[in-house]
Parts: C-alpha cells; sequence; structure tokens
C-alpha cells in the first residue's frame, strides 16, 4: 500500500477514534451530570469534616488515575482554592487491601478505579473494608460502591478517558460547595446578602446558603458545559494536529521495528499521563504487542537526587542522556509548552538521535514556537484539566496507530 493510501486509511481510524469518545462522553455526562453535583456535595461534607480522598488503583492504568487524583486536590492550581487531601492508594490486589484496611477512616472517601473484572474482586474487598469504616465509596465500575460509574464503551481507553474528565470535574465542582457553608452539614449557615428594612421587597436578597437545590442545578449545568468544553476541544486536537499524529506514529513505528524504545515525561498530572503513556505502550494493543517504554517520572530516587545535586530543571534531560539511545524516541507531555525541564529533555534527546514528539496546551510555547519536538500536537486551550483530558486521546489514538500502521502496510 502506498504512503498516500496508508494515511487515507489512518485519517480514517482517527475519525473512528474521535466519534466513539465524543458519544460515549456525551452519553456519560448526559445521564450522570446532576449524580455528579450531588456527588461533589457528599464529597465537600467529607473533606469539610476532616476526611481525605484516597484513590484505588491496582492496574498499571488505573495506577496512573489514582495518583492523578492525588494530585490534582492536593496541588490546587484552580487560584484562591485549598489544597484537599488526597492519596494514590497503589500496588497489586493484596496490597491495596492492607492499606485501604491501614489507611482509612470514618470521613475518608474511597474512588476504585476498576480496570476489568481481573481487578473488581480485589477492589470490592477493598470498598467493602472502607464501607464498614464510614468511608463515602465511589467507584468506576460494578465494586460494591455507593456511587458507581460505568462509562458507555467497551474500549478502555475511551473509558479511562471520560473517567478522567469525570474526576477532574469533581476536583473543579467540589470548591463550589466551600463556598456555601450552610450546605455542609453539621456547619453554621450565613446571610448571602443582608436585605435589611427591603427584605418584604426583595425577599430573594436574604436568601440564606442552606438551600442546596439551586447550587446542585448550578453544578449539574457546569459539570455538563465542562463535558461539552472537553468535546469541543478533543476534536481540535485530534482534528487539527492530525499530520502530526499520523506522522509521529509511523515514524515510531519505525523505531519500534528496528529496536527502539519510548521514554516518557512529564510535570505534575502530565507525569501521570506519562505513567499511561508506558503502561499503554507496554500492553499489548489493537490486535499488536507491548512496546517497550520507560517512565522518567517514576522513580522519586533518581529524581530527587538530579533536583537536589544538580537542579530541577535536568530531572529528565540527566535521563536522557543516561537512557536514551540514537534510534530510541522521546513522547514529552506539558499543558504550557515552557516548563524548562521539559524542554531541556527535548534538546537532550534531539542531541543524542531520539524521535522527539510533544504534547502541549495553550498556543504551544517555546515547544513550538522555537520548533523543539519532530512532531508537535497542541491542544489550544488554557484550562488544565480539558489540555490533559484531550491529550490523553491524542496520546491513546497515537498508541492506536502505531498498530494500525503495520496493518495498513501489509493490506493490498
Amino acid at each position: 500500500m502506498t504512503l498516500t493510501a496508508i494515511d487515507r486509511l489512518l485519517e480514517d481510524d482517527l475519525e473512528a477514534l474521535l466519534e466513539r469518545r465524543t458519544l460515549a462522553n456525551g452519553e456519560f455526562f448526559a445521564a450522570n451530570a446532576e449524580r455528579v453535583a450531588r456527588l461533589c456535595h457528599r464529597m465537600a461534607e467529607r473533606f469539610a469534616r476532616g476526611g481525605r480522598l484516597l484513590g484505588l488503583g491496582i492496574a498499571p492504568p488505573a495506577r496512573s488515575d489514582a495518583r492523578h487524583v492525588a494530585v490534582e486536590f492536593v496541588h490546587p492550581v484552580i487560584v484562591g482554592k485549598r489544597a484537599l487531601p488526597a492519596i494514590a492508594v497503589t500496588g497489586d490486589a493484596e496490597e491495596v487491601e492492607r492499606q485501604v484496611e491501614l489507611l482509612a477512616h470514618e470521613q475518608d472517601i474511597l474512588l476504585a478505579f476498576c480496570s476489568g473484572a481481573r481487578d473488581a474482586p480485589a477492589l470490592g474487598r477493598a470498598v467493602r473494608s472502607g464501607r464498614r469504616r464510614g468511608c463515602l465509596t465511589i467507584a468506576s465500575g460494578a465494586c460494591g460502591a455507593e456511587w458507581e460509574f460505568e462509562v458507555p464503551s467497551e474500549d478502555p481507553y475511551v473509558r479511562q478517558e471520560v473517567l478522567e474528565t469525570l474526576y477532574h470535574v469533581l476536583w473543579e465542582l467540589v470548591h463550589v460547595f466551600f463556598d456555601h457553608r450552610g450546605l455542609l452539614e453539621g456547619r453554621d449557615g450565613r446571610r448571602l446578602h443582608d436585605a435589611g428594612a427591603s427584605s418584604f421587597l426583595y425577599p430573594f436578597l436574604a436568601e440564606r446558603d442552606q438551600e442546596l437545590e439551586p447550587v446542585v442545578r448550578d453544578v449539574r449545568d457546569s459539570a455538563l458545559m465542562k463535558a461539552a468544553e472537553i468535546d469541543v476541544l478533543r476534536t481540535q486536537t485530534m482534528t487539527e494536529n492530525s499530520p502530526a499524529l499520523l506522522s509521529a506514529a509511523r515514524e515510531l513505528r519505525e523505531r519500534f521495528e528496528h529496536g527502539g524504545q519510548l521514554l516518557a515525561l512529564g510535570n505534575g498530572g502530565s507525569a501521570t499521563d506519562a505513567m499511561d503513556v508506558v503502561a499503554d505502550f507496554r500492553a499489548a494493543a489493537g490486535g499488536g504487542c507491548g512496546r517497550p517504554a520507560i517512565d522518567l517520572t517514576e522513580d522519586p530516587a533518581i529524581l530527587t537526587a538530579i533536583a537536589n545535586d544538580v537542579g530541577i530543571d535536568a530531572i529528565f534531560s540527566r535521563q536522557v542522556i543516561a537512557y536514551g539511545q540514537r534510534g530510541d524516541a522521546l513522547l514529552a507531555l506539558s499543558t504550557s509548552g515552557n516548563s524548562r525541564n521539559v524542554i531541556e529533555a527535548l534538546v537532550q534527546g534531539r542531541r543524542q538521535g531520539l524521535l522527539t514528539i510533544a504534547l502541549v496546551g495553550y498556543d504551544g510555547g517555546l515547544v513550538r514556537a522555537e520548533g523543539l519536538a519532530d512532531h508537535v500536537v497542541v491542544t489550544r486551550s488554557e484550562h488544565i484539566p480539558r489540555i490533559q483530558e484531550a491529550q490523553a486521546s491524542a496520546y491513546h489514538a497515537l498508541r492506536m496507530l502505531v498498530e494500525r500502521v503495520g496493518e495498513a502496510r501489509a493490506a493490498p
């Protein structure tokens, strides 16, 4: 098959991948927006009483989600909002169960990421253990939790992407209820406005913030709006950047076929995305085989040693020097495109002959402006949660396209 024909086939694949995500996302939030709003309220009550969020993950992709939840809640990028205590509880089934027994307290929240039938029994036991301790329990699937959410898709990548939007929305909107103190059980209400002598003319001016339903409606509508925003941004990311994704997939496939490996990196939530990228490439996908991949964010001893002795800007570039070989590939994730340690890693990767791929937000930042990667995928937004959600769709698509390249070449 000619290169043009291969590209045409891959473009059709990309369109189908986008359509599946749009349909699942719309159906999920249409069915669950009000439940999400009420869950935000319940979570805010728990946090207000000193509770913590424990994200549970057993399979490698679920572990990345548990860590993503923890970093988002603890590190508040929403200006003026509080840091909320969250812990990632990850490991094999026995380890996760044991850690829930040791860590879970009465006011805590458990969020279990179930990646399939293999994880469900152990997560179910962990959830039941949490419920016995009085925890509020949430699960992505049937694990015996009080709040269970099923994504209407058989595609594990699509399910994970919709769930990422779900926990980002929970994180964003749980803060709304902290602004309405009287809506949190056990806390005193206060007047939002004092209408004074005019109260008989303008009673709405004296409304109290114990009125839950109007706030729930606002939060529900906000959840639907955010779900619509990611549909638009995902479409932009996967259509505008189609040439970059297709060419990156072809060249990455060639690197793998010649014995190359993939290195992945990012900061914060993007670090958990790098973790997910590596998990996805190591696992078989789309009828293909697992591919060699290394997560440069994985080892805290290496990261802290380099940060302490050399500097934070070198935490990835020093690892590229150590692990990268000519013929390898480097995938960098950044919501801004300006992170110094990401830029230095890309520069070092090029110096060593690595194929460089960058997924960036905003306008692409310095990575795009200075052409610091061979293939740059720009998600045109300044809202970090939505950027990360669209980037997840992009790297999941890249993973599938790498395998489809081989099938397309073999086609008559």
